[in-house]
């Protein structure tokens, strides 16, 4: 950004100490990612920039950060934040003082419901919010071509928005299969974006197939799930996410690449965390203390968290506490407990009168479950001649398991078997497109009895249920219409619990708050019905996604990945 000669002139003077700086954090230790030194120093702001370390300075503000440690602030390289279940300002209220001054987000949640509207609609939040918002222009609407989703973007839709100065380039291409067999849609994407920043999305690609995609110019992967993954990838030049979400919890097997040598080409993101797990856990600072309580080095996660990511999508103003760089700084107690006390947005603290002199922008995509009523009969399964699919969850991975089962035959139907854990998944078109519908079995959830509905279903997002009983499926799923979408819980012919989620049935239109108690009593009622699953609702959502191994289901039938067919 080109800035006034009055403002460089008044950086340079109150760098040298010449005139008092704007802003100066006084008494602290800056944790130096060049080095790994602690160093006590004031550090200078002038505007959004720093301008003076390793010195003293006066300032026409100055705080007190004595006894607190000092780091750039921390970058999220990948997550939707519609899964955080509020609107881009309310994401933004309540991570921001955890120490996030960067996101990097990709709206396909609400582009796959609204289309380029719902990416506009990003764009122009990501001008108001305090955090530094930044876009990924969703590649995959939908995310293949085995489900129906509310829009379908192609290359001639998303050119268009590439000059906004908010966006970073191509965001995950989900489709590798497409990018394998060279389909002409996923070239066209490709092409378009050449020479600009592409995420990818390659879980277990190893090989010469890995060869392949990166040979299309893909540069990221957060679907890295093991560290022999990590390596192989991380030697082909593709930067590795570190991810760690609601359900897919990688961190655990990732720390050991966490490492010094490897932190240039390492960053952190979150993808999918609900505000439970925010609330209860925290988001990247959760992920920082982690990674250090499982012995990672802490310069390699504290680079990680800003300067390597910075690098690695191109942000070359932040990720050093260093004069001329972005004023995006977090105070914290510790570096092994990672306690935020005081976070510097550009130079803004990011505190409650900040978010509160923000301009908001009017929700969109009002009234978008438009799926017809359901009754019980809808919910037949007829039963095989042989063995039944079924998908096999894999409690803190959104990979799933190929299983078979000989399933409870009544009338030439297929019933489930609560006690094998062996219980219905049904996906419900809801956009008005063509009214599909498709049914399956899962096991994994623990659910005794009743039903969950949602319409936050990736990537498609029609409306998924699970459930022992098709009356209760039918209502969780009519009582979504309702509401506008969300997640129910129903047993016994009556609803136990809900959260409306009147924003595309993704975002609810009430504060971060409000939202985490309704989330609580939800996963409650869902619990009391059996389900052992600590995060029942993300999991049902990944049953849908088709672009993750092995099955899965969608509202066009059960779909083998490893085959990216429908098998029924």
């Amino acid at each position: 950004m080109e800035r006034p000669v009055a403002e460089l002139a008044a950086a340079i003077d109150q760098g040298r100490g010449a005139m008092p700086a704007d802003l100066v954090l006084k008494g602290g230790r800056v944790f130096d990612l060049v080095t790994g030194a602690l160093a006590e120093t004031d550090v200078a702001v002038c505007a959004d920039r720093i301008v003076g370390t390793q010195g003293s300075y006066r300032g026409r503000r100055e705080i007190d950060v004595t006894g607190l440690v000092l780091v750039p602030g921390f970058i999220d390289t990948h997550l939707h934040i519609e899964s955080s279940l509020v609107t881009p300002f309310e994401f933004d209220r309540h991570v921001a003082p955890r120490g996030v001054t960067t996101a990097i987000c990709d709206p396909h949640e609400i582009a796959n419901v609204a289309g380029t509207e719902g990416i506009r609609y990003f764009l122009q939040a990501a001008e108001r919010t305090v955090m530094d918002l930044r876009v990924q222009l969703s590649s995959c609407v939908p995310a293949s071509q085995m489900e129906t989703s509310g829009a379908r973007l192609d290359a001639a839709d998303l050119f268009p928005l590439a000059q906004h100065p908010k966006v970073i380039g191509l965001a995950e291409f989900m489709d590798y299969p497409g990018v394998l067999r060279r389909d002409p849609d996923c070239l066209a994407k490709l092409r378009a974006f050449q020479g600009r920043h592409i995420d990818g999305h390659a879980p277990l690609l190893r090989g010469m197939d890995l060869n392949g995609y990166l040979a299309a110019g893909i540069r990221t992967d957060h679907e890295t799930t093991s560290a022999a993954e990590a390596l192989e990838k991380l030697s082909k030049g593709m930067a590795i996410l570190v991810r760690e979400g609601s359900v897919s919890k990688d961190l655990h097997a990732l720390a050991p690449v966490i490492t010094e040598r490897h932190s240039p080409f390492l960053a952190l993101c979150t993808d999918d965390r609900n505000p439970l797990d925010i609330a209860e856990h925290g988001h990247l600072d959760y992920m920082i203390r982690r990674a250090i309580a499982l012995g990672a080095d802490p310069l390699a996660v504290y680079r990680a968290a800003s300067h390597s990511a910075a690098r690695i999508f191109g942000l070359a103003d932040r990720g050093l506490i260093a004069p001329g760089w972005r004023a995006d700084i977090v105070a914290i107690d510790a570096l092994e407990s990672c306690q935020a006390r005081l976070v510097l947005c550009g130079g803004v603290v990011a505190d409650e009168g900040t978010f509160a002199r923000r301009q908001t922008i009017p929700p969109i995509a009002r009234h978008s479950v438009r799926a017809p009523k359901v009754s019980a009969a809808d919910f037949r399964c007829p039963a095989p001649s042989g063995s039944s699919p079924v998908i096999g969850i894999v409690p803190g991975r959104i990979i799933t398991e190929r299983l078979e089962a000989i399933l409870p035959v009544e009338d030439g139907v297929s019933l489930p078997d609560p006690v094998a854990d062996l219980v219905k998944v049904a996906i419900v078109e809801r956009h008005g497109v063509n009214g599909n519908r498709a049914i399956g079995f899962v096991k994994g959830f623990g659910l005794q009895r009743g039903a969950i509905a949602t319409t936050v279903c990736h990537d498609h997002h029609n409306i998924a249920v699970v459930g022992t009983s098709d009356s209760d499926m039918a209502l969780a799923c009519n009582r979504l219409g309702e509401i506008e979408g969300g997640f129910v819980v129903a047993a016994d012919g009556r609803v136990l619990a809900e959260v409306a989620l009147p924003i595309a049935g993704l975002m609810s239109l009430k504060p971060f708050e409000a939202v985490r108690e309704e989330l609580s009593v939800l996963r409650a009622a869902a619990h009391s019905l059996g389900v052992t699953l600590e995060e029942p609702f993300l999991q049902l959502a990944f049953l849908a996604l088709p672009v993750i191994p092995h099955l899965k289901i969608t509202d066009r039938g059960m779909v083998d990945v490893d085959r990216f067919v429908i098998i029924a």
